[in-house]
C-alpha cells in the first residue's frame, strides 16, 4: 500500500521558517498504530491525517512523534493549503475529534483563515515544577485548557527565556507558553511542550486561541498580529469575535512523496 505525503511550512510564506508539519490524505481510515508509526518515523511536530467524509468535509487527526494531539493548528493549516491546491474550493470544514468542527477558508493574497474555538486561560498559582522549568520568573501565570500561559512584561524576555524540559515535563498533560507585549507585533509567544512532542514548537496556532482573549482584553483591540519567537519564528494575523478566534496564515510547500506501507 502506498499513501501520498505532504510536507508543508505553516505561517510562513518562506521556505525553512515556520512549522513543519506532514500531510496525508487518507482515501480510508488506517487504525491508530500506524497513524503514531508513520508520524514518529515522520519526526515533525505534527503529522495530519485527513479522511475525506464528503465534498468540502473531512475528517482531521493529528499525532505528534510521540502521542496524537487535541488541537492543531499548524498541522491544520498545511492540510488546508494541501487540499486548496487540489480543488477550486475555498472553504473547508475538518471533524475533529476534540474541539468540534473546524471551517477554514482560502483569503486573499494566499492567506488562509482558520476558525478556532475561544479557549480562555484563568489566573492560578504558579506550580512548582513551572517556576523551576524557567530561567525567568513570569510576572503572572495563567491556565487554559492547553497549557500554562507564562506572561512577561517584554519581548526581550520571552527571547531569553531558557527552559527545563525535565521540569516542564512534569506538568502533563499541559504544556507551557511564555508571552509578552511584542515591538513590531502586538505580542509574541514561545511554546514549550516536553511532555507531548519536543522541546520547543516552532509556531502553535492551536495556543492562539487562549492568546488572543488574552492579549485582546489587555490591548483592548480584536485584530492582532501575533509572532511566535521560535528560531524558525512565524507570523499569525489574529481575531476575536464573541465566542471564536480566528487565526491566519500562510504556508509554503517543500515537498511531496509516498509512504511505502507492507
Amino acid at each position: 500500500m502506498k499513501l501520498p505525503i505532504y510536507q508543508v511550512d505553516a505561517f510562513t510564506d518562506q521556505l525553512f521558517k515556520g512549522n513543519y508539519a506532514a500531510v496525508v490524505p487518507l482515501t480510508q481510515a488506517i487504525s491508530n498504530e500506524l497513524m503514531q508509526q508513520i508520524a514518529t518515523e515522520n519526526n515533525l511536530s505534527e503529522t495530519a491525517f485527513v479522511l475525506q467524509l464528503a465534498k468540502d468535509h473531512y475528517q482531521i487527526r493529528w499525532f505528534s512523534p510521540v502521542t496524537e494531539i487535541d488541537f492543531c493548528g499548524h498541522a491544520t493549516l498545511a492540510a488546508a493549503f494541501v487540499l486548496f491546491a487540489q480543488s477550486d474550493s475555498t472553504k473547508l470544514r475538518f471533524s475533529t475529534l476534540a474541539v468540534g468542527d473546524l471551517v477554514v477558508s482560502k483569503q486573499a493574497d494566499h492567506w488562509i483563515q482558520m476558525d478556532f474555538p475561544k479557549r480562555p486561560a484563568s489566573p492560578v498559582i504558579a506550580p512548582e515544577a513551572l517556576l523551576a522549568g524557567l530561567s525567568i520568573a513570569p510576572a503572572a501565570v495563567l491556565q487554559s485548557a492547553q497549557a500554562y500561559f507564562a506572561i512577561y512584561e517584554n519581548e526581550q524576555q520571552v527571547k531569553e527565556l531558557a527552559t527545563e524540559s525535565a521540569e516542564l515535563k512534569k506538568l502533563a498533560p499541559y504544556d507551557v507558553v511564555a508571552t509578552a507585549p511584542g515591538t513590531n507585533y502586538d505580542f509574541v509567544s514561545r511554546y514549550f511542550w516536553p511532555a507531548n512532542g519536543g522541546d520547543e514548537d516552532p509556531v502553535t496556532g492551536s495556543i492562539h486561541a487562549g492568546l488572543v482573549p488574552y492579549w485582546a482584553e489587555q490591548l483592548g483591540k480584536n485584530q492582532l498580529m501575533a509572532y511566535q519567537a521560535s528560531s524558525r519564528g512565524g507570523v499569525l494575523a489574529c481575531e476575536l469575535t464573541q465566542d471564536r478566534v480566528l487565526v491566519s496564515g500562510q504556508a509554503k510547500l517543500y515537498l511531496h512523496g509516498e509512504i511505502y506501507l507492507p
